[in-house]
């Protein structure tokens, strides 16, 4: 194509695309739906930073300069439209497929208005597509990079965090059963395995405590995957009575299961165990001396409300609207790092249920939450 034909060309895109942008976008966005993650999408979510880079293209073609291409590009939309594609829930695919199909629809543009897109033209037109296509795939791999490395670090941060009750809980049983050890063999057999232990326990602790500390500004937001299945409520609740009871014990605190011994809840096991450890681990916290009851009923409904109640010091009224939010803990815990409650709000609501707390200050409190019924039951 010779030059001056090619400027012509050139020229007219440029126009073209300034002109036609609104049926352009119409006709790209009608084939963009086709895409799965695009279907459910509003117009200005769709759009996103597209009529942008269709300026961008227009201004490329009207410098007729292949110099500054990358340059404004980089400096331009693509790079954020990345991000904002992998928030839309797009895959990498889609976003690939999304500029291939405005590359197709300026193609059929230029066609219906007899421009044929070859040579210096299409050159630019390909320079640009390209150069925006690899910049959004580039933040969006970024972007789900971080995401499933602040995944892994959150789920280490949760597990650190309930490893916890169990190993002081551990810590608390050995120190109670060292005290039976007959005082005229210090240096036996057993005594050097409590030594052992009080050693191993306390290696565990300090990295639970460095784990916690390096997460302990994640928020707790995670992916979790349910394995619900209909289980006894109250048999998992004295389970992790006996398991706590050293630290109540220690603690000169009661706590009473009142769960209906035939009360069955449609829940993943394992979480709704550190649902319970959690409130029960918090409660033991509150009430140094006192009596912590954990109760359930099943509503009209189906769903099951249960409970963890305390007559300890309670929660002051400026602290409880958000004592399920990550970062707040006891303020005279300098241990507490804050998410063993939101850690509880989490799971709750990954099970579709809600988590409320009541209390009066000096007189104890109760926090509860629902796990909803099972589906058809």
């Amino acid at each position: 194509m010779p030059a001056d034909l090619n400027s012509s060309v050139i020229t007219q895109l440029a126009d073209l695309i300034r002109r036609e942008s609104v049926s352009l976008l119409k006709q790209w966005r009608q084939l963009l739906r086709e895409l799965p993650s695009a279907r459910d999408l509003d117009v200005p979510t769709l759009n996103d930073h597209i009529p942008q880079l269709l300026e961008e293209l227009a201004t490329a073609l009207r410098v007729k300069s292949e110099e500054t291409i990358a340059e404004a590009l980089e400096n331009g939309t693509p790079p954020t439209h990345g991000t904002q594609r992998f928030k839309d829930g797009f895959d990498i695919t889609e976003v690939v497929a999304e500029y291939n199909i405005l590359r197709g629809c300026v193609h059929d543009l230029a066609d219906r208005n007899g421009l044929v897109l070859q040579g210096k033209p299409f050159h630019i037109l390909n320079q640009v597509l390209d150069g925006a296509i690899g910049l959004a795939v580039q933040t969006y791999a970024t972007q789900s990079a971080l995401e499933v490395q602040h995944r892994r670090e959150e789920h280490l941060a949760f597990v650190a965090h309930d490893l916890r009750t169990p190993l002081n809980a551990i810590s608390l049983a050995a120190s109670v059963l060292e005290l039976t050890l007959p005082p005229d063999d210090p240096e036996g057999e057993t005594a050097r395995m409590f030594k052992s232990l009080r050693r191993n326990v306390k290696h565990l602790e300090g990295l639970v405590n460095k784990v916690m500390e390096e997460h302990v500004d994640l928020r707790t937001e995670v992916g979790i995957k349910l394995e619900r299945r209909t289980l006894d409520l109250w048999p998992l609740v004295e389970a992790l009575m006996h398991d706590l009871r050293p630290v109540a014990g220690t603690a000169s605190t009661q706590v009473i299961n009142v769960v209906p011994e035939d009360l069955v809840v449609f829940a993943d096991a394992d979480l709704l165990r550190r649902i319970f450890q959690n409130l029960i681990a918090n409660a033991i916290t509150h009430t140094p001396h006192g009596i912590i009851r954990i109760g359930a009923k099943k509503g009209p409904d189906g769903a099951v409300e249960c409970w963890v109640s305390d007559n300890g010091k309670g929660i002051s009224a400026e602290v409880l609207p958000t004592i399920f939010e990550k970062g707040i803990s006891d303020p005279g815990n300098e241990e507490g790092h804050g998410l063993g409650l939101a850690i509880v709000k989490t799971f709750v609501e990954a099970h579709g249920g809600l988590v409320n707390a009541e209390s009066v200050q000096h007189q104890g409190s109760t926090l509860r939450f629902t796990l909803p019924a099972r589906a058809g039951s």
